[in-house]
């Protein structure tokens, strides 16, 4: 996570991750990370128009997509999303994502929330790194591939 955290960054968030975040960050200042995460300016996206107190904290307003591609537009540090499942799947549909940080945790934990959920768009993805932890999580980082390669397990 150091390494993630070590350049400079904004950080660009659902609604329902920002409010998690800002119920443990700012009053967790001793915790490693937390000077990183407050320091950071929150892009926050939101249906609704919310009182944002997570100092350097601002809404996205109007279309997410629209907000999110003029900021990746501007000469900004790199923008990252952190959980945020379902804006996930509005920067996947409109293809905003240019680097994937996948992080698998020896876990099964049944049903759950999935981050490739129904709807998402296929698309290729290529392995640029990847390392395990000394707990057994993968952690891989991938860019996009374009479509899908498909092949065959038929002989010729």
């Amino acid at each position: 996570m150091g390494e993630t955290l070590s350049t400079p960054f904004d950080l660009v968030l659902g609604r329902k991750t920002y409010d998690i975040f800002a119920a443990h960050w700012p009053h967790a200042p001793e915790e490693e990370g937390a000077k990183t995460f407050n320091d950071a300016r929150k892009h926050v996206a939101s249906r609704s128009h919310p009182t944002l107190e997570w100092k350097n904290s601002i809404l996205i307003v109007g279309d997410a997509a629209n907000g999110i591609a003029a900021l990746k537009e501007e000469d900004g540090p790199e923008l990252q999303v952190h959980g945020s499942g379902n804006l996930i799947q509005t920067l996947l549909r409109h293809n905003l994502v240019d680097l994937y940080h996948l992080w698998v945790f020896p876990l099964v934990v049944g049903s759950g929330k999935r981050l490739f959920a129904d709807g998402t768009i296929p698309a290729g993805l290529q392995l640029v790194d990847s390392q395990v932890s000394t707990t057994g999580v993968v952690m891989g980082t991938y860019e996009p591939a374009g479509e899908i390669v498909t092949g065959s397990f038929a002989l010729e």
